[in-house]
């Protein structure tokens, strides 16, 4: 086994920090991860790559803001094929972790693969493949995968590089899809304010408010009634959550950048972006997102699911992340991943959010039956 050498480490923080650099400095989704591939390739070589991105309610509608080298057919192709995509299904079970194609399946089970085959009929021959899901929320779904078409493996060195980048990853492709729409229909904060749909406060910390949306005070008394204040009207909670965001800069953990807070058959979540910065200023904005949670688990799963594993459906239906899950009904992590296992085989679908559109389909027919029938 080669030991790396110093010289190899600086060069990778290098490229780490040049990575994080190119990913803020725009809105416009695919010229950050144009330049940002670039950097990216000095330190993980690939034939081929690609960012994938489906909207809320398109599962079947697929956008590409980067693409490396890729043949137009692969993509003319991918809504008809991705049933057989072998690391969609794959890395959508495992969100925000990076994967090799040996952990996805057996070299052999690729060569057999449908997929394997769709490639090469396409003259794009893929034997290495690395991706991973990036987990966003607000009901985008996302996916960045680097190819290579020789058989040299991705090491586990390349695998924790694009591992550290991932959370990253995941909030410019949030950040962009909220937002470099409305940049570039002119200024930021105008139509920020003025077309977005949710609430919001822009700051400039640690001692100016740039601007906040009209009922996003009331919100604010509604759910923090009794909470200590500080700054700017706001609860201590979401001034100490921007101030930690502004000293860890760029280097933040997966979902450090949103708070969620819940009260029965509610949530509200609160997403903190840190917007491009302005001379003299690094405005951040809060977002403000009010979600009323009425999606029931569809009778049908009644009959089929346990009543632990029914527990454990409505929470995430309620928008529960794992943790919370686990310590509402009093189990561990793994146990309480052994029962959303059972209930993806048992109701035949890949993964959480998969599972959440479903009984929202499920709900939406019930909903038109009933109308139906009190019209007749």
């Amino acid at each position: 086994m080669r030991v790396k050498s110093p010289s190899d480490s600086t060069r990778r923080e290098q490229v780490l920090l040049d990575v994080m650099t190119a990913l803020t400095s725009s809105l416009d989704l695919k010229e950050v991860f144009a330049e940002s591939h670039r950097i990216l390739s000095r330190v993980l070589a690939a034939d081929f790559g690609a960012l994938c991105v489906s909207r809320p309610g398109e599962p079947g509608q697929y956008d590409w803001p980067m693409v490396q080298d890729m043949p137009q057919v692969f993509f003319d192709r991918y809504p008809e094929i991705s049933d057989e995509c072998f690391v969609s299904a794959s890395v959508v079970q495992h969100p925000n972790t990076v994967l090799r194609d040996s952990e996805m399946l057996s070299r052999q089970a690729m060569r057999n693969s449908a997929m394997y085959a769709h490639c090469r009929e396409m003259h794009m021959p893929v034997e290495r493949i690395l991706s991973v899901s990036l987990d966003m929320g607000l009901g985008w779904h996302s996916g960045f995968t680097l190819y290579r078409e020789n058989r040299k493996a991705f090491s586990e060195q390349e695998q924790s590089f694009l591992q550290r980048l991932t959370p990253i990853l995941a909030r410019t492709v949030r950040n962009c899809l909220m937002l470099g729409d409305l940049a570039r229909q002119g200024d930021l904060l105008d139509q920020l304010f003025r077309h977005t749909g949710l609430e919001s406060i822009v700051l400039s910390p640690p001692a100016t408010e740039l601007m906040r949306t009209p009922h996003s005070t009331a919100l604010l008394h509604r759910w923090f009634p009794d909470a200590p204040c500080g700054r700017f009207g706001l609860p201590q909670v979401l001034l100490d959550a921007l101030e930690q965001l502004s000293r860890s800069g760029q280097r933040l953990i997966s979902g450090q950048d949103v708070l969620t807070f819940r009260r029965p058959g509610r949530s509200l979540k609160v997403t903190f972006l840190r917007l491009p910065v302005h001379p003299g200023r690094t405005p951040w904005a809060l977002l403000f997102q009010e979600v009323s949670h009425s999606v029931q688990v569809p009778t049908e799963w009644r009959k089929r699911l346990t009543p632990r594993e029914l527990d454990v459906v409505e929470r995430v239906l309620n928008g529960w992340d794992n943790r919370t899950i686990a310590e509402d009904i009093g189990s561990s992590l793994n146990t309480l991943k052994t029962h959303l296992k059972r209930v993806f085989v048992k109701l035949a679908v890949p993964s959480r959010s998969k599972l959440i559109l479903l009984a929202q389909e499920r709900s939406t027919e019930v909903a038109g039956q009933v109308v139906g029938s009190e019209a007749g």
